[in-house]
């Protein structure tokens, strides 16, 4: 198969530097690229808050488009933060902007010269308006009875109903873009039968999107994901915009999908959830008795819950199917190693069937390293056998939760296939073996690899392919060293070896995430997750940096176009 490798940046706004001597100008259009206005003060300081791209390089008057509320799924409202906002520009070599650029009142009318690149100047007016949303997205669509969820075909506006129900008199439960509406109202009885059409209106009340849901099952491509399916759900910061603990908090990173839900643990025993498209928090997981410290999913979207437990202790694994349903005991067995375990656990496969669950063991601060986890095979749905793995002979060799530690994960549902994992120092991603010895390794000639920590890991199955995620988590965000994101075809497990940033193996890469802390660092926890949709049409990524403050996510599709 021709692998597909597709390379996602996120551009970066800059304001240029103006050296006294003259610069040749290396574009052939001269002029203002883009306005980025920034919050100077409240809970979104220094983070973007709109930006205006310029087409028109003769235009005199630049406005701002902020958005009206902010988040923009809040109803929050922005005026406030207009009156005081840093706004940079992005110019041409040897053009300016006199006098420099630097907060402005964006309610009012700010004028400026500007000077091209060949010494002619103009006045020119910066400022903003605020701006209703133009997004006209339906999310989410699922039937109440029979519970059905709709495969949504954003590129043709499509959502399919697998079923072969009765589908005349049927309701339905929505998601659709922040402040958008739609038309006829879902949750009344409509027919599916013979097809339906559905309008989202953006809050602005011009953009408008109509989708039409059928009855039918999609065409799959044959193999793994659509490359033109990948799209970027969100990236944002998880402090500011969904409460979670600053980087300075020692956290305990993990999550987990349920349905159109992304959990999110810090190992304080609370988990949270967000929605999974939009990554607005919508709730608290109800834990019931369980007493949890890591999480996780399966392919099936059942979620898995776990406590902390030393050497010697009862170690437990509780299990959900809904962020609002108590969970159960899965399994429990006693940890025989002397290391602790629990915040690390991954999983693959669905755990009501046949599923391979691998939980990392620590090591121990001031007395030992580890390089050892415990694997459980799943079969009919329960636990039938437990081994405990030794990894130090591939090399493999990693400190205590939550930094230091690897998540290892599974190469195939069979555990004689091995397992993939890597740790800080020297970074090296490596297929173990089933007798822990190295079966393939791949590293980086990366100059800034020194500040990574690439010990976050996720495995799954997904249209006939095994994909594992690798997020690199930054040590040092103020130095300039973000998070990256890789995701690898490990259907052939020695296939992944070279440079991990450019194998053949690599499916999907992000390395240069926007993140939102660079004050300073401290704990360099994170998580990344692979959550394929129940139906298998819908692969979701999600990774979390505490240290540089950033959530985010992707999603892709194996829809045949």
């Amino acid at each position: 198969m021709k692998r597909l490798l597709i390379i996602l940046s996120l551009a970066l706004a800059a304001t240029a530097c103006h050296q006294p001597e003259y610069v040749k100008p290396t574009a052939e259009r001269q002029g203002i690229t883009s306005l980025t206005a920034y919050f100077t003060f409240g809970p979104f300081e220094n983070q973007e808050m709109a930006k205006l791209n310029i087409g028109d390089p003769e235009q005199s008057r630049f406005v701002i488009p902020v958005p009206y509320y902010f988040p923009e799924s809040s109803f929050d409202e922005t005026e406030i933060y207009m009156i005081k906002a840093r706004v940079n520009a992005e110019l041409q070599p040897n053009c300016k902007i006199e006098p420099g650029l630097s907060v402005l009142d964006l309610t009012e009318e700010n004028e400026f010269t500007y000077t091209d690149a060949s010494g002619n100047s103009r006045k020119i007016v910066i400022t903003g308006d605020r701006v209703h949303s133009s997004k006209a997205q339906l999310l989410t669509f699922d039937l109440v009875d029979p519970p059905i969820s709709g495969i949504i075909d954003e590129a043709q506006h499509k959502i399919s109903l697998v079923s072969a129900d009765d589908l005349s008199a049927a309701v339905a439960v929505v998601s659709i873009s922040a402040h958008a509406t739609i038309s006829p109202d879902p949750s009344l009885p409509h027919d599916y039968n013979n097809g339906i059409s559905f309008t989202v209106t953006a809050a602005n009340g011009v953009d408008k999107t109509e989708y039409k849901v059928v009855k039918e099952v999609p065409e799959k491509i044959d193999y793994g994901f659509n490359g033109s399916s990948v799209k970027q759900l969100f990236n944002f910061d998880p402090v500011s915009n969904a409460g979670l603990p600053p980087y300075t908090d020692l956290a305990f990173i993990s999550m987990a999908v349920s349905g159109n839900f992304l959990v999110v643990s810090t190992g304080d025993g609370a988990p949270v959830y967000l929605n999974k498209l939009t990554g607005v928090k919508t709730g608290n997981l109800n834990t019931g008795t369980a007493v949890v410290a890591g999480i996780t999913s399966d392919e099936a979207g059942n979620l898995l819950l776990c406590n902390h437990a030393a050497g010697g202790e009862t170690f437990t694994i509780w299990t959900s199917s809904s962020v609002e349903e108590a969970p159960v005991e899965f399994f429990s067995f006693t940890n025989s190693s002397d290391l602790p375990m629990g915040y690390k656990v991954k999983v693959m496969g669905d755990i009501k069937g046949e599923a391979q669950i691998v939980a990392t063991l620590e090591g121990i601060d001031g007395i030992t390293t580890s390089s050892k986890f415990w694997v459980f095979k799943v079969e009919g749905g329960s636990v039938v056998s437990e081994q405990l793995v030794d990894a130090s002979a591939s090399g493999l060799v990693w400190g205590s939760a939550p930094v230091n530690v690897s998540s290892m994960c599974a190469a195939s549902l069979n555990p004689s296939d091995g397992w993939f994992g890597a740790c800080y120092d020297p970074n090296v991603l490596t297929w173990v073996k089933a007798d822990g010895s190295a079966g393939a390794t791949a590293s980086t000639g990366n100059g800034n690899s020194w500040g990574w920590n690439y010990n976050c890991f996720d495995s799954k199955q997904f249209n006939k392919a095994v994909f594992l995620a690798g997020f690199i988590v930054s040590h040092f965000p103020a130095w300039g060293i973000g998070p990256r994101l890789y995701l690898y075809d490990i259907t052939n497990p020695a296939a992944v070896s070279g440079d991990f940033e450019s194998t053949s193996s690599l499916a999907l890469s992000n390395t240069n995430i926007a993140w939102y802390q660079t004050g300073s660092y401290a704990v360099a926890a994170g998580d990344v997750l692979i959550a394929p949709s129940a139906d298998g049409f819908m692969l979701y990524i999600y990774y979390y940096d505490h240290n540089s403050q950033v959530i985010g996510a992707y999603s892709a599709d194996c829809i045949k176009r």
